[in-house]
């Protein structure tokens, strides 16, 4: 599945931090009975790739992938571990190289029209804003419209609820990414039916704004 298809598989993709393995299946099943599929686990903890690997192996209507990736050695841990794509909050030319060449997709992050510039000369259409809020936001994503109409972005960083239906009503926005599905307190008390509900009410952000 190529990154396109997978920025369009949910409006939102939850960017999610564990701290125990216990805790992969059972949050991607909550994610995804609230219709969430495309699930972001990022390198951040020890417990990161080995919940890849349960959630690769255990819930196979995920689409589970690797944030937080920042080197080809993350990508290919990340490719090792049954991730089916890999995000990066930003892109050396070493990364972006080995993002072409890796068995999954990766959505590289950018800030400025020269990081863009530099994704793009590498070959790449989809980027992650990051951090979309710091980095100018709405405003931010009106402004590299102009210049790059080809390219279709994930800005993440600063964004929840109240903000993504903004966002997702821009053109060169295929998804948004952001941690407010996934609340450090609710997963530490395993209560997976809050969580259940946080993405029912972000599924739905994209009928809103096809409403539109």
């Amino acid at each position: 599945m190529d990154i396109s298809t997978l920025l369009g598989a949910s409006p939102v993709m939850p960017v999610i931090v564990l701290d125990k393995v216990a805790d992969a299946v059972p949050l991607a099943r909550a994610l995804v009975a609230g219709g969430i599929r495309v699930l972001e686990v990022t390198l951040r903890t020890a417990a990161a790739l080995d919940s890849i690997r349960a959630i690769a192996a255990e819930v196979p209507d995920a689409i589970v992938g690797a944030g937080t990736v920042v080197t080809p050695a993350d990508l290919a841990a990340a490719a090792e571990a049954g991730a089916s794509f890999a995000v990066s909050p930003g892109a050396s030319a070493e990364l972006l190289r080995a993002g072409r060449e890796s068995a999954i997709p990766l959505l590289p992050g950018v800030m400025t029209p020269t990081d863009v510039i530099n994704a793009l000369a590498a070959g790449y259409t989809a980027m992650k804003l990051f951090p979309a809020a710091q980095a100018g936001g709405i405003g931010m994503l009106k402004a590299l419209g102009g210049p790059f109409p080809q390219l279709r972005f994930c800005p993440t960083g600063g964004i929840d609820a109240a903000s993504a239906p903004g966002f997702l009503a821009l053109p060169n926005v295929a998804c948004v990414g952001g941690s407010w599905l996934t609340p450090a307190d609710r997963v530490r008390a395993g209560d997976w039916a809050a969580i259940t509900e946080l993405a029912r009410a972000a599924a739905a952000l994209r009928l809103a704004d096809s409403a539109r």
